[in-house]
């Protein structure tokens, strides 16, 4: 019941907030908010004296029960209470009397409901003793240090496994048969996955197939599901083939093709399926395909077909290989290196043992321990408590090692890491859709001068950092996680604590199943067809079926505390937008709605208007959207508007009334003689935007008295400026950018498609003094200057990370790059031809950075980058 803890944190946070600016509503109901601020205070002692107990007696458990569900339902008075508040300012609310004396009457009668059960829970906890008052709050926050990831450690670095991985590659590219099949078995944690990955992205044996393919199977293995990854990572459409259809596909996709497959954690195999999907590999000399197997269980390699000798089975670390992969986790701010003092290496020496060596326990265990290094006490007390939950063997120590990581967990960052629970098994989860999930649900909220955004990327970072979750794909340059996924022991844990905290319940193969009680559901597809119902509990739904796969929203009931609904890249073709949005509008809680590359969505209809708590509406990649309704811009609770990559036809005006806008992607600098859509004016009324992502077009046109409008934007730290659909008057318009007044705080410039041959005349170090992060991508450029400098454009750059990509005109010479930007740390480069002196290849991606003690500078494969905007 640890969760509940920061679901008190948050409730506390809102009440003694609006209590203590005597907003209106907490006016209405002073005496029922002041009773049950100090009820909220004695639940927080009872928390604080049980939360690190090892077991809690019934009481306790009966109460935390009973008092989760209390806060819950308080959690929804208080947001009626705040949107209606937030609406009242402007006397309009949408069809309901803003004095309404029902309301009144309802929500007094449901404050005094939640007093009396709380006053009930703390009779039956009789003995604890009242906390102090306090006038604030203060959700812990996280420890986080700006810097390069090149200090951090590389989670999938191996260790004592070269001369495994020298084996399986000589199996490889020393073989003579046509199909080779080789198995790593071994138990969870043992590190089947990384070597499988280090063999998968090796050069030399990736240079040996014209295909390479990665599948992961999981437990929950379905043989359309397998066939069907086969053909997406071969770039084929799958959208509407039967089973039959799937295998003649992949047959003909690999027909003369050798292949190399990657069959990653398989648990069980339909042998007679397995044969036959073997048998469409070519047989003929000169064209080898190897299959590796991922597995636990060696009855399944065998049952696969895999030969004795080509099953390799990973040995456990030694104990100098286990002490070097321990300490470069746990003493990563010593460069990896255990200090010589307070017995930090006979303590860590005796924990690596009890690890039996697993990688996965060793490296969880380092993560945690290293955020105790100046305790000595700590370490020690985890020693023996590791000890205590290791005696049944080694494949227990790698979970007891996460259930350490896991209790240690400040309750804020369990929440989030319990939300990867409804993701299916080896899925890799977009970290913007997770931090927007967690952002609505108030899971994060905004600390001191960063938004609640930039705080969910910080707590992810953090569970990165303990190695509880893996980052897939992030931006080098500051460690911002673009893609992640998590360890299946990982999940075998949250899951079980996602179903006792009553988030989520699973069966036996570990896949969510619908539960009337739970709160957050990932929609699947063996839950495609089935009827929803009215589920009052649910607070998070996110539809995870299959591509191709119709949403069937009409089988939806009423889900009256929904706070996030996502239906990314569903199939809304064949759906009325106006019936869906009706739907949509009923769910009035609703604080994020993700409808990223939905297919059929033409437009957004004026009901938008009734969801009145709507803080983050994502509408990026839906390549059918052509229309906005204008009642989009009374959402003044929006914080994240994303129309990123949307063929619209204009934006609508009126946009600068959504005042509490952090993120804008997608504006369009529009022509000012086109009506009714919002210019770019407007947005100097957005003062606390903080990344605005706009494009340029041959129907842009920017004003004299426009030019100034990114002047007013104080808190704008990340602007982007596309100019791909600017095609006819190039020149003409580039200028009228060239003239722009650049907005004071501006942390991160982006731009991209800009066909002139210098920079824009404000881009240089004088204008721009806080710049740590540009990237310039596809353009004409010769030099990176103005084409007109002023007298202080000599000064140097305060520039700490330079991205660079297709700038085939580009003539910079290394040496004076480097002058220029003396504390450049971080440098990105692709398709710079030209380039001169740069200590490595020009033509292909790479990237090169400084050690943050200005040492050796380093160059890195940058195959595993994505583009940042």
């Amino acid at each position: 019941m640890s969760v509940v803890d920061a679901m008190l944190q948050i409730l506390m946070q809102q009440i003694y907030t609006a209590v203590n600016n005597e907003v209106q509503f907490a006016r209405d109901f002073k005496v029922e908010f002041d009773k049950m601020k100090s009820r909220l205070d004695l639940m927080t002692a009872f928390m604080t004296d049980t939360e690190n107990l090892k077991t809690k007696n019934e009481v306790a458990k009966a109460a935390l029960i009973k008092l989760r569900e209390v806060i819950y339902d308080a959690d929804n008075i208080l947001t009626d209470c705040i949107v209606r508040d937030e609406y009242k300012k402007d006397g309009s609310c949408f069809g309901l009397s803003l004095s309404d004396p029902l309301f009144s009457h309802k929500t007094g009668k449901k404050l005094k409901d939640i007093n009396t059960k709380m006053e009930q829970i703390e009779k039956s906890l009789g003995g604890f003793q009242r906390a102090p008052h306090h006038n604030n709050v203060q959700i812990e926050d996280s420890n986080h240090a700006r810097g390069f990831m090149s200090q951090d450690c590389n989670p999938s670095e191996t260790f004592g496994l070269e001369l495994e991985l020298t084996k399986l590659k000589e199996w490889i590219i020393e073989t003579q048969e046509t199909l080779l099949q080789i198995a790593v078995v071994g138990i969870g944690g043992l590190g089947k996955t990384t070597i499988a990955q280090k063999i998968f992205h090796d050069n030399e044996v990736r240079s040996r197939f014209d295909k390479i393919i990665w599948v992961c199977v999981s437990r929950a293995f379905s043989k359309e599901h397998v066939v069907k990854c086969m053909l997406e990572r071969l770039d084929k459409k799958v959208s509407g083939f039967d089973s039959s259809q799937l295998f003649g596909e992949l047959q003909q996709v690999l027909a003369d093709k050798s292949c190399l497959i990657v069959m990653d954690d398989v648990w069980e195999m339909d042998v007679e399926w397995w044969t036959t999907l073997c048998s469409i590999f070519p047989k003929r000399d000169g064209k080898s395909s190897c299959i590796i197997i991922t597995t636990r269980n060696e009855d399944v390699a065998n049952d696969m077909g895999v030969e004795n000798s080509k099953i390799h089975r990973p040995p456990f670390l030694n104990e100098n290989d286990g002490w070097s992969l321990f300490s470069k986790f746990a003493f990563s701010s010593n460069k990896g290196i255990c200090p010589p003092r307070n017995g930090f290496e006979e303590i860590g020496k005796d924990i690596v043992k009890k690890c039996g060596g697993l990688p996965l326990a060793i490296k969880t265990i380092g993560a945690l321990l290293a955020r105790k290094i100046e305790s000595p006490a700590d370490w020690a007390q985890i020693r023996e408590s590791f000890h205590d939950l290791t005696t049944e063997g080694r494949n227990k120590s790698v979970m007891a090692s996460l259930q350490l990581s896991y209790d240690e967990l400040p309750s804020h960052l369990k929440q989030c890491l319990l939300s990867f629970s409804i993701y299916p098994i080896d899925l890799e989860v977009r970290s913007e859709q997770l931090i927007h999930w967690w952002v609505a649900e108030g899971l994060v909220q905004g600390k001191g001068s960063k938004s609640a955004v930039e705080m969910g990327y910080e707590y992810l970072l953090q569970l990165v950092k303990r190695c509880l979750v893996e980052a897939i794909q992030q931006r080098r340059y500051d460690g911002r996680i673009y893609n992640c996924k998590i360890h299946d022991m990982v999940r075998e844990l949250i899951s079980m604590n996602a179903q006792e905290e009553a988030f989520c319940s699973f069966d036996e193969k570990g896949r969510q199943t619908l539960n009337a009680e739970s709160r957050w559901l990932g929609f699947s597809d063996a839950m495609h067809g089935k009827p929803l119902g009215n589920r009052s509990k649910t607070r998070a739904l996110m539809f995870l079926v299959s591509n191709d796969a119709k949403l069937e929203f009409g089988k939806f009931g009423m889900l009256t505390s929904l706070r996030m609904l996502d239906f990314s890249y569903s199939n809304l073709k064949e759906i009325s937008a106006e019936d869906l949005f009706e739907w949509i509008s009923s769910l009035k809680r609703l604080a994020h709605l993700n409808l990223t590359g939905v297919r059929g969505l033409e437009s957004v209809p004026s009901s938008i208007r009734k969801l009145l708590n709507l803080q983050l509406l994502v509408l990026t990649r839906c390549a059918d959207l052509k229309r906005i309704h204008p009642s989009i811009t009374s959402l003044r609770k929006l914080v994240v508007l994303d129309l990123g990559f949307c063929p619209l036809e204009n934006l609508p005006k009126g946009l600068g009334r959504l005042s509490c806008l952090q993120e804008l992607s997608g504006f369009m600098v529009m022509s000012q003689l086109k009506r009714n859509c919002c210019k770019l004016l407007e947005l100097r009324e957005l003062k606390h935007i903080r990344v605005l992502r706009i494009s340029i077009s041959d129907d842009t046109e920017i004003s004299e008295n426009e030019l100034n409008v990114l002047a007013h934007l104080e808190n704008l730290k990340v602007l982007a400026i596309d100019a791909d659909n600017c095609k006819r008057n190039t020149l003409e318009i580039l200028k009228k950018v060239d003239q722009l007044i650049p907005p004071p705080a501006l942390q991160e410039l982006y731009l991209r498609n800009y066909h002139r041959t210098t920079l824009p005349l404000w881009v240089c170090p004088s204008r721009l003094t806080k710049l740590q992060y540009l990237s310039i991508e596809n353009g004409d450029l010769i030099k990176l200057t103005a084409e007109v400098e002023d007298g202080n454009c000599h000064t140097a750059w305060n520039i700490e990370g330079l991205c660079l990509k297709f700038l085939t005109r580009l003539d910079v010479n290394w040496t004076d790059l480097q002058k220029d930007m003396p504390v450049l740390r971080y440098m990105e480069v692709s398709n710079c031809y030209k380039l001169k002196g740069f200590p490595c290849s020009v033509k292909s991606q790479a990237i090169w950075r400084k050690n943050q003690d200005g040492g050796i500078d380093s160059l890195e494969d940058n195959h595993n980058i994505q583009k940042v905007l």
